[in-house]
């Protein structure tokens, strides 16, 4: 299979060369020239997680250098589990994508992408470096990922202040070959620093770069196979399909959700939860596509006010009418996301993040409204990295999972860094 770019469907690139470079040369985002189309039959012989992604990807890799790795690379990213479980409300069940070394859904993707470019060659003299933006949670499922490996490095990007203060340490606490910067501005700042940085030839010949943001092909592939393996738990039990909600912010996770139904997995209806920041909000009930500057929430990761992928959901679905039909995007402010944490915890004992709490919210909005069917929140966090919001709300203690506690005994440092495009030019080229 080839990919092109979102922004020239003629100029074709392979896999290998397309996660390696992260970005387009034209500032577009990769996409494969062509889906596969898949059916639940194809994976009866597939019944654990790795072995589900093997099966999804394999159309994917074709014919490219890392093709005879991919079940390998699967077994070595998907050690974790991403159960699919029951909540307290009839028909409704939770996606548990936190249980990765550092408590959030980007380790899949992270550990993933790590494991491709380790198995690609590149000139041993020099490192290339993995520059990621992060909101909150996608800076340390890199850093977790790529730490020590051998010829490579990773730059981390997040917005002072703008972190919970575990995201901020998780951030800070690797060393070695991870460079964290906090940076004086928000996300929006930060991905707009990394995307000028990536198309920057004179600084690409100087430092080679690459992307570890949802921007990236090896992040955003492996991510449809968590939404494969629960639509085909749940139509192995009643051939019925599972609808999802999905708390977004740069669109990555939703993306892989999208291209896993396009593919012909088992998913019904996909409705996306944003919080104040309401851009897709907007755009779906109607609005032009405004990006605009973020603000900060509660559910911080999701602090995105110009989400890079809306470029491939586009892509996707080219004509508006059509992509505002397919799907619905549903706002939460902060004052919801604090009573959906305590009244869950209250009355059913159930303890979410903020993220998971935005899409519990709206999927107890469509109930409202008799929406029907088997649907799943998609759970993006542990609670235990935002104890500052939840332990308050639900009036106990967040228990640690030991990964976390792990990485919040080591010490950590951030260096401080302008929000503007020179200052990470700098930073970049005196890296050692």
């Amino acid at each position: 299979m080839n990919y092109v770019s979102t922004r020239n469907p003629v100029s074709a690139t392979g896999l290998s060369a397309a996660i390696a470079a992260g970005l387009a040369p034209d500032g577009g985002l990769y996409v494969p020239d062509a889906l596969p189309r898949l059916a639940p039959a194809d994976f009866d012989d597939c019944t654990t997680l790795p072995a589900i992604a093997t099966r999804l990807l394999e159309p994917f890799f074709a014919g490219d250098a890392l093709a005879a790795a991919l079940p390998a690379i699967c077994a070595e990213a998907f050690d974790f589990p991403a159960p699919l479980v029951a909540l307290a409300t009839p028909r409704d069940y939770v996606l548990e994508l936190f249980h990765g070394p550092t408590a959030a859904f980007k380790d899949f993707g992270a550990r993933f992408l790590a494991a491709c470019l380790a198995r690609l060659q590149r000139d041993a003299r020099r490192p290339l470096t993995i520059l990621v933006a992060t909101s909150g949670d996608t800076g340390a499922a890199v850093a977790a990922a790529f730490h020590r490996q051998p010829g490579l490095r990773v730059v981390v990007l997040y917005p002072d202040g703008r972190v919970s203060p575990r995201q901020a340490h998780q951030l800070g606490c690797f060393g070695d070959n991870v460079h964290t910067y906090k940076v004086a501005g928000a996300f929006d700042d930060c991905q707009r620093m990394v995307k000028h940085a990536l198309g920057d030839a004179s600084l690409q010949s100087a430092v080679p770069l690459s992307s570890a943001n949802s921007i990236s092909l090896g992040r955003l592939l492996p991510q449809m196979s968590y939404y494969a393996a629960a639509s085909l738990a749940h139509w192995r039990k009643d051939r019925g399909v599972l609808d999802v909600v999905i708390p977004t912010g740069n669109l990555g996770n939703a993306l892989a959700a999208i291209l896993a139904r396009a593919c012909g997995l088992p998913l019904g209806r996909i409705v996306l939860a944003t919080n104040a920041n309401d851009v897709l909000p907007q755009f779906f009930d109607g609005g032009d596509y405004a990006p605009r500057a973020s603000v900060a929430t509660l559910a911080n990761a999701m602090d995105v006010g110009a989400p890079s992928n809306f470029e491939r959901l586009r892509w996707l679905y080219p004509d508006d009418g059509r992509l505002r039909r397919e799907f619905r995007a549903i706002g939460v402010d902060d004052d919801a996301i604090r009573a959906t944490i305590a009244r869950r915890y209250r009355d059913h004992g159930e303890v979410f993040c903020p993220h998971t709490a935005t899409a519990v919210r709206v999927l107890e909005g469509l109930r409202a409204e008799g929406v029907q069917g088997d649907w799943a929140v998609v759970s993006t966090a542990h609670p235990a990295k935002f104890d500052s919001v939840v332990e308050p709300l639900i009036g106990r203690g967040v228990e640690i999972p030991p990964s976390l506690a792990a990485l919040l005994e080591r010490p950590a440092h951030a260096q401080p860094l302008a929000a503007d495009d020179a200052a990470l030019d700098t930073a970049l080229r005196g890296l050692q």
